[in-house]
């Protein structure tokens, strides 16, 4: 809580689902996050950000980040409540509220140990902003800012390619040339550039085709990707600046077929203004089969919908 952020592996230890780890992948910018520990509800947050790749951090214990251990991370702002609560007294109201699947407490308020993150049904989030009383609500509703200083967004993800690019540029083992590219690659300039535009060449949703309005953008991101899948011309598309952004993070991504998917956490009102109708069903043309297999992993680990949240 104290460090303004929440962060969950992708896959349980055995690389199986959790719907708990999942839902990270759910929460939007400005949503309400209860904290609960030993029995006690004793803090909101309000999320600063929408989840995004990033590694462990380090105040899970290593000296330094946990580099190779990427999940899912969410900037949030905590409030710590002067007057928290213990859910166990009030079942008597919040048990008919409980969800049938994925439900944060037992019917006798106890926590379930295996739930990380968890999506609540509208009567009972309200139901506990009741019980907290005005203090909550006022952070709620944004009468009452939490008290920690504002820090930007993405927090995580800076780290992380600031890592990288570090690595690359005291790489030894590599030609001073190859490690250029390399770098180059990462705003999708260089030689990357080059080698998308054999493959792709526009726009595919709005057919701009001057190469100075557009950046070649990583399917598999720069920062998850080797350095030969950094330059591989088939793990890239032609995208506006914009666009770049949102397919980066994860606000949109294509089937291998070419339908344009949006993610349920994109903010209608800017994807309209950036050019895309979330409310239209888009179709970009079919993509090759080395493009695919980065697709792939785009939707599987930096899109932003969640399956389990389809079922509650």
């Amino acid at each position: 809580m104290r460090g303004g952020y929440l962060w969950s592996p992708k896959r349980k230890a055995n690389q199986a689902q959790n719907p708990f780890y999942d839902f990270v992948r759910e929460v939007a910018q400005g949503d309400v996050v209860f904290s609960f520990a030993n029995t006690v509800i004793r803090a909101i947050g309000i999320a600063a950000s929408n989840a995004y790749e990033a590694p462990k951090p380090l105040e899970f214990g290593q000296a330094g980040a946990y580099w190779d251990m990427i999940g899912w991370r969410l900037d949030v702002r905590f409030s710590e409540l002067r007057l928290p609560i213990k859910p166990s007294r009030h079942m008597s109201v919040l048990a008919p509220l409980l969800p049938d699947r994925y439900a944060p407490l037992r019917l006798n308020g106890a926590g379930l140990q295996n739930v990380y993150l968890t999506s609540l049904p509208q009567r009972l989030a309200a139901a506990l902003i009741d019980l907290l009383g005005a203090e909550a609500r006022d952070l709620v509703l944004g009468y009452r800012v939490a008290e920690e200083v504002p820090f930007p967004t993405a927090i995580g993800l800076v780290e992380w390619e600031e890592h990288e690019l570090s690595r690359v540029r005291s790489d030894d083992t590599m030609p001073e040339t190859e490690r250029q590219s390399v770098v180059l690659a990462r705003r999708g300039q260089g030689i990357f550039k080059q080698r998308v535009m054999r493959i792709e060449h526009a726009y595919r949703i709005t057919g701009v085709s001057r190469e100075e309005h557009l950046r070649a953008s990583h399917c598999k991101p720069w920062r998850d990707a080797t350095n030969e899948e950094r330059l591989d011309g088939e793990n890239g598309l032609l995208l506006t600046p914009n666009i770049d952004h949102l397919f980066d993070r994860g606000f949109i991504g294509f089937e291998d077929g070419g339908g344009l998917i949006v993610s349920p956490v994109a903010n209608r009102q800017s994807m309209l203004r950036m050019g895309i109708d979330p409310h239209r069903a888009l179709n970009v043309g079919g993509f090759a089969i080395g493009q695919r297999r980065y697709l792939k992993f785009h939707r599987a680990n930096v899109l932003l919908p969640s399956s389990f949240l389809e079922r509650i």
